[in-house]
């Protein structure tokens, strides 16, 4: 049942954000009872502003109450921005961030390693590119547990 309200929210989420140049870049829906969560991650090139937050929470919350989307009665809506170190979830966040560090966790090691940090090299049909420990590594996209750009503090 998550799966199916997850799908609708973010059809919703972008049928609302896609005009105001808005992407959502993910949809989850967490928690049970009177804890559970409705977070929309949503980005933009030029930075999300609390006002793009609150337009996507106000409308987006509006039609989700109008045709009743989320049963079971209460749940919070959480509308936020990805953050400096944002998830690299879809296949065209890897050619997105080409040249930023990146920090990639595999399913299956590649060359002994789960885990590696370094340079996006971008993506060239399924197959991601980073220059990590002085070398360019390759994997399938299909390989990648999660991903998160890195920021040097």
């Amino acid at each position: 049942m998550k799966d199916a309200v997850v799908a609708k929210v973010t059809e919703i989420a972008e049928r609302v954000a896609r005009p105001e140049g808005i992407e959502v870049i993910e949809v989850t829906f967490a928690g049970g009872g009177n804890r559970r969560l409705l977070r929309i991650t949503i980005d933009k090139p030029q930075g999300v502003s609390h006002a793009d937050c609150e337009l996507v929470s106000q409308q987006v919350g509006t039609i989700l109450d109008v045709e009743d989307v989320i049963p079971g009665g209460s749940y919070h809506l959480e509308v936020s921005s990805p953050g400096l170190e944002r998830k690299l979830v879809k296949p065209q966040d890897f050619e997105r961030f080409k040249g930023r560090k990146a920090r990639v966790v595999l399913r299956e090691p590649v060359e002994g390693r789960r885990e590696w940090e370094g340079i996006l090299g971008g993506i060239s049909g399924e197959t991601v590119a980073i220059e990590a420990a002085g070398k360019a590594v390759r994997f399938s996209i299909n390989q990648v547990a999660k991903a998160n750009l890195k920021v040097d503090w």
